[in-house]
C-alpha cells in the first residue's frame, strides 16, 4: 500500500492532465506523413512521442520545484503540488524532472543519429525553454512569456518536427497544422494561469494573466479557441475532412461560456480537465483527417 500511495504521488505531481498536449503534435505531424504519401516511420513516431511526453511530464515537475522553493505555490488553489504540499521534499522533485530531461535526451540522441545532428540542437533548445519557464534566477514564466513558449515548442516545434523527423522537410502544411495544436496547448496554460491569478499576483509571479488582467485574460482564451477552429478550417485546402473538428465546436463553446461567466478560482480546475480533452480529441479527429 505505501508503494502505491507513493506512485500515486508522483503521478499526480507529473499532472496527467496536461499530457494531451505532448502527444497532440506528434498526432498531427504524423498523420500529414501520409497524406503527403509517404509511409510512417513508426520507431521514429514512438521516438518523437516518447520525448514529447517525458519533456511535458520534466516540465511539470521543474515547476513544481521551482514555484515550490520560491513559495509561490503556498496557498495555491488546484491540483497538489508535491513540494508546497510536502509530499515531495524539493531534491526529490528536482531529481525526478532531471532523470526526465535525462530519458528524453537520451531518446532525442537516438532519434538525431536515425534523422539529423540538428535535432540535438532543437532538444538542447527545449530543455533550456522547459528549465528556465519558472528556474533560474529570471523565469520567463514570471515575465509573462509562458504562452509564447508553449505556442512555439508545444505547437510550432513539435508538430513540425514530428513531421520533419519522417519527411526531412518542412512544408506549409506542416506549419497550419500547427497552428491549432499550440492554440490549445496555450489554452491549458492559459486556463491554468486564470485560476492562479489572484494568488500569482500577490506574490510576484506576472504571468501573461496578471499582465493582461482577468477580463482581458479571459478574451485571450477565447481567442486561441477560435484560432484553433479557424485554422482548422484554413486546413481544409489540405483535406476537406478537417472540417470534421467542427463537430467540436459545442464542447469550446461550453468552455467559453463558463469562462465568460465569470468562473474563478476551484471552478476553473474542472475546466483545465476539458480543455486537455478539447484538444485530445481535436487533435485525434484532425489527425484522423489527414489520414483519410
Amino acid at each position: 500500500m505505501k508503494t502505491l500511495r507513493q506512485a500515486k504521488k508522483w503521478v499526480i505531481g507529473a499532472r496527467p492532465r496536461t499530457l494531451p498536449a505532448a502527444i497532440a503534435p506528434v498526432l498531427v505531424g504524423t498523420a500529414l506523413i501520409r497524406r503527403d504519401h509517404h509511409s510512417i516511420n513508426f520507431l521514429n513516431a514512438l521516438l518523437a512521442l516518447l520525448v514529447s511526453l517525458l519533456l511535458q511530464i520534466a516540465v511539470n515537475y521543474s515547476n513544481d520545484y521551482s514555484d515550490g522553493v520560491r513559495g509561490t505555490d503556498n496557498n495555491r488553489v488546484g491540483p497538489v503540488r508535491l513540494v508546497a504540499s510536502g509530499l515531495a521534499t524539493p531534491h526529490a522533485v528536482k531529481v525526478a524532472a532531471m532523470l526526465c530531461f535525462a530519458v528524453a535526451s537520451l531518446f532525442g540522441v537516438v532519434l538525431a543519429v536515425r534523422v539529423s545532428w540538428w535535432l540535438v540542437l532543437v532538444g538542447a533548445l527545449s530543455i533550456l525553454a522547459a528549465w528556465t519557464y519558472t528556474g533560474g534566477t529570471r523565469p520567463y514564466g514570471y515575465l509573462g512569456f509562458g504562452e509564447i513558449s508553449v505556442f512555439l515548442f508545444f505547437g510550432l516545434v513539435a508538430t513540425v518536427g514530428s513531421y520533419v523527423v519522417q519527411s526531412h522537410r518542412i512544408t506549409w502544411q506542416s506549419i497550419l497544422v500547427s497552428l491549432p495544436v499550440g492554440a490549445l496547448s496555450c489554452a491549458i496554460l492559459a486556463v491554468n494561469n486564470l485560476r492562479d491569478l489572484p494568488k500569482d499576483s500577490l506574490v510576484g509571479k506576472r504571468t501573461l494573466a496578471v499582465r493582461l488582467g482577468d477580463l482581458r485574460a479571459r478574451k485571450m482564451f477565447i481567442g486561441l479557441l477560435v484560432l484553433a477552429h479557424f485554422a482548422a478550417l484554413v486546413a481544409a485546402f489540405i483535406s476537406p475532412w478537417t472540417l470534421i473538428t467542427l463537430a467540436f465546436i459545442p464542447i469550446s463553446l461550453r468552455i467559453i461560456k463558463g469562462i465568460r461567466a465569470g468562473a474563478k478560482g476551484a471552478e476553473l480546475i474542472p475546466m483545465l480537465g476539458q480543455v486537455g480533452k478539447l484538444q485530445l480529441l481535436f487533435s485525434t479527429s484532425l489527425a484522423i483527417a489527414l489520414l483519410v
